[in-house]
């Protein structure tokens, strides 16, 4: 694959996020709180219903950049999280280049990340760089 500056990844989209979904990524992340799986808790909070751990949103994008490079290009991955992927929601993760630059001798695309909901809520933005 060819990448410049501005180049928009193949996006990855998810499935709707269901609550066996997030049962089984609370069993194997560990973040069992249970405003993520108990209904009735979560309006008690406040909330519509449950919503999925912000874990989860990262993980697809480690997806995303697992599915387009070798694990072992990937130099550097943060996040920020930033509003809720509600339960059923179809979260669509994305990634552009922002910069290709040389470093230690290594050739280096820096990527703009995203996951973002059908309505358009940005759930999840950050960053990753790649050895290319």
């Amino acid at each position: 694959m060819t990448l410049e500056v501005g180049t928009e990844l193949p996006a990855l989209k998810i499935d709707p996020v269901s609550r066996t979904t997030l049962a089984l990524f609370a069993g194997a992340s560990g973040d069992t709180n249970p405003i993520h799986l108990d209904h009735e808790l979560a309006r008690s909070a406040g909330m519509d219903d449950v919503f999925a751990q912000g874990m989860l949103s990262m993980a697809y994008l480690g997806r995303l950049l697992t599915d387009l490079f070798p694990q072992d290009r990937l130099r550097s991955y943060g996040v920020r999280f930033a509003a809720i992927t509600p339960v059923k929601a179809e979260p669509v993760c994305s990634a552009t280049v922002t910069s290709i630059d040389e470093v230690d001798g290594e050739r280096r695309a820096t990527l703009a990340l995203t996951v973002a909901l059908a309505d358009g809520t940005v759930t999840l933005t950050g960053d990753a760089v790649v050895a290319l």
